[in-house]
């Protein structure tokens, strides 16, 4: 079997539109793994799939999609989402930007303009989580190096050492209890708060 493409939700209020969206992206390989009517019905879709990509109607009843997008993403629920509308006008192209769509289609929607849309939207997504990741990676490394730096200038001071003899002391005491660095040094500064 072949692998799909992306796994989609569809948000359109218009039936129709939903199935030719629909045909189009299961023509391409792609997975549409839900169809919402509202745009709280997209968000509960994008909770429980996560998809790589949300296309979705801005005007919709009861919660829009730029208030459902902008929700989607602010919560980080899908890869990203491409909006659809039946008239381009430029405030809602400066809102879809402003949250961070990765795509804007004007109805009625053709294949050509489609899948080159949803291809590069969700190659985008996927850079932007990866992004995201690193810059979560390397927050959290320069948080536990703060508090070793800190445990540091705990240890010079108590025991009248040099930073070097200091570092030492947590790295030993690290590698004779069998925990992280990061562990030994909390434990040095919360004892001395």
């Amino acid at each position: 079997m072949t692998e799909m493409n992306g796994r989609i939700v569809i948000a359109d209020d218009e039936p129709i539109t939903r199935m030719d969206i629909r045909d189009i992206l299961e023509e391409a390989n792609y997975n549409v793994v839900g169809e919402a009517t509202d745009g709280f019905e997209a968000i509960e879709l994008c909770k429980t799939h996560q998809p790589d990509l949300v296309i979705m109607d801005i005007q919709m009843p009861l919660l829009d999609g730029l208030k459902a997008g902008k929700r989607i993403i602010s919560d980080g629920l899908a890869g990203g989402i491409i909006l659809l509308t039946a008239f381009s006008d430029q405030k809602n192209t400066e809102k879809a930007k402003g949250f961070g769509a990765l795509g804007y289609l004007v109805k009625p929607l053709d294949e050509k303009s489609l899948i080159p849309t949803v291809e590069m939207s969700i190659a985008k997504g996927r850079e932007t989580r990866k992004l995201e990741q690193q810059l979560e990676k390397l927050t959290k490394k320069l948080e536990e190096r703060k508090v070793i730096e800190k445990a540091k200038g705990v240890l010079m001071i108590e025991n009248n050492i040099t930073e070097e003899e200091a570092y030492n002391m947590i790295r030993n005491l690290s590698m004779d209890k069998r925990c992280p660095m990061m562990e030994i040094a909390e434990t040095i500064v919360m004892s001395d708060d």
